[in-house]
């Protein structure tokens, strides 16, 4: 099997965390190339990689096959496009674009060159999402009637980056993940209403969310506030016959932030178990252990779908989906009323 030479394009918290650590572990991959302006910080972890200060300078090189972007997040889109544009297939970082519009031009772009657009919804991977996937495949929950997803965070003084002046807040940077697993579980709703606001003293966008997505005889909650000193509440679902409760976030994210090589038995063991409640032995509650969680299986996944073996491990439309629920929630939160996302396509 051919070698997928890979190019990287930024070098923070994504670049280095969830790229190029499991990029680097991935057989049938190698990282060849990093757009970065910072190569001292790239060769202390990658000493082999070579570093480039420009993309076009990436795009140029015969032995990229596949590249990454992880750049800031209003270039995506036009990092996306120009490797479409060079002959190369693409990961895109999520958010997949700041606009809708600008995600379908990209899927279009893909779909003219032929090459594979996929984007890093690595969270479809996390422990207790696979863990709640099992349980509700099982029946156990009944009929789920109230999905919560939550990410709080205890962030009290707003950042000086960018991410924390991003267009749209933490609705652009979190919102993604909660709405992705959402939809993986229940499909697309039928409307969205969001309410979405600036709670920190001196914060430059929104840094607190409450979206609800509207289905026939369920609704789900997705929340998140960087002002929640007891943070750990993940996820709360409720069904017709029982109730599971998940506290702590899944594990793999601060093991390699704290040095840890992604890879082996107990690589993303996360031993916050979730509790199940049984609605006829509410006084005799069950503690399901979670499944590991691997963000490596994306990876794995893109390697067979590029040699044509394989699915896309998140397909375009997939992320379409993602960014019309995004929008929509942009839309309802200045507009302050629920989106119809048959009356109000968008």
């Amino acid at each position: 099997m051919q070698e997928i030479g890979v190019g990287l394009i930024g070098y923070g918290l994504g670049g280095k965390v969830f790229h190029a650590a499991f990029i680097t572990r991935t057989a049938g991959m190698r990282l060849r190339a990093v757009v970065s302006r910072d190569p001292a910080k790239v060769h202390h972890d990658h000493p082999e990689v070579a570093v480039v200060p420009h993309v076009d300078e990436l795009l140029t090189r015969p032995d990229i096959d596949l590249v990454v972007v992880a750049s800031p997040d209003e270039l995506h889109a036009g990092h996306a496009l120009a490797a479409l544009a060079a002959g190369k297939h693409v990961v895109v970082d999520k958010p997949f674009a700041t606009s809708l519009a600008d995600a379908r031009r990209v899927v279009e772009a893909a779909e003219r060159s032929g090459k594979m657009l996929t984007i890093h919804h690595n969270r479809r991977w996390d422990a207790d999402f696979l863990t709640l996937q099992d349980l509700i495949a099982s029946g156990r929950l009944g009929r789920i009637v109230h999905f919560e997803s939550r990410f709080d965070r205890w962030r009290p003084e707003p950042g000086a980056t960018w991410k924390e002046a991003r267009a749209g807040g933490s609705w652009l940077d979190l919102g993604p993940h909660l709405v992705d697993q959402a939809l993986v579980l229940f499909g697309m709703p039928t409307a969205v209403t969001a309410d979405l606001a600036v709670l920190r003293d001196g914060a430059p966008a929104p840094d607190w969310f409450e979206v609800i997505l509207h289905y026939e005889a369920m609704r789900v909650t997705l929340h998140s506030s960087k002002l929640a000193a007891d943070h750990r509440l993940r996820f709360a679902v409720h069904g017709t016959t029982g109730t599971w409760l998940k506290h702590g976030i899944d594990p793999q994210e601060p093991a390699i932030v704290g040095g840890a090589i992604p890879g082996g038995a107990v690589w993303g063991h996360d031993p916050d178990h979730g509790r199940l409640t049984s609605g006829q032995n509410s006084d005799k509650p069950e503690y399901i252990a979670n499944r590991n969680g691997d963000y490596g299986l994306f990876w794995r996944q893109l390697v067979a779908a590029i040699h044509g073996e394989g699915a896309n491990p998140v397909p375009a439309e997939d992320a379409i989906q993602v960014m019309t629920v995004i929008q929509a929630g942009l839309d309802s939160a200045q507009l302050r009323r629920t989106v119809d996302l048959v009356a109000d396509p968008v």
